[in-house]
């Protein structure tokens, strides 16, 4: 029985590297394992941008014409003849009249001017990935003149 070295793959580097020595009989069989990557496939979210959604607040001047009524005190005089007159010498009387107007109150209060609706959806689509695989494939090479049976060529 004598012993070999053989190549070891790596998967995690793609790379071949020499091992320890392995014990094999040179006389029987030896195994070699052939290995080919494949893809697994899998999605992660990722943040691609971020939206900020805020109010703003302006002020505008605003003018509205509003009717508004008041009073006016009107003094007639008449003249009245010197048989009707019932007037008391020195005698003073003093009228009271109540003057008035409308004055305008501004009276702000909020009102819904409309709804704004703020969501997310997600749309599916199809996306190709290409990359390059590595496979291992066995080549026999021969000196002299051994027999070789390759039993996958005779099925």
């Amino acid at each position: 029985m004598s012993k070999n070295k053989i190549a070891k793959y790596d998967s995690n580097t793609n790379d071949r590297e020499v091992s320890e020595q392995v014990s094999y009989d040179t006389d029987h069989s030896s195994k070699l394992q052939i290995h080919e990557e494949e893809l697994d496939i899998s999605k992660k979210w990722i943040k691609t941008g971020e939206v900020s959604i805020h109010k703003e607040v302006f002020t505008e001047e605003k003018t509205i014409t509003v009717p508004v009524i008041h009073e006016e005190l009107i003094i007639e005089k008449k003249v009245l003849d010197a048989e009707n007159s019932d007037q008391k010498g020195g005698h003073t009387e003093i009228i009271r009249i109540p003057i008035s107007e409308e004055r305008i109150e501004v009276i702000k209060h909020p009102t819904v001017l409309e709804n704004v609706e703020i969501y997310k959806r997600q749309f599916q689509e199809t996306r190709s990935v290409t990359e390059t695989l590595k496979k291992e494939k066995v080549h026999i090479e021969t000196t002299g003149n051994p027999e070789v049976i390759d039993k996958n060529k005779e099925k």
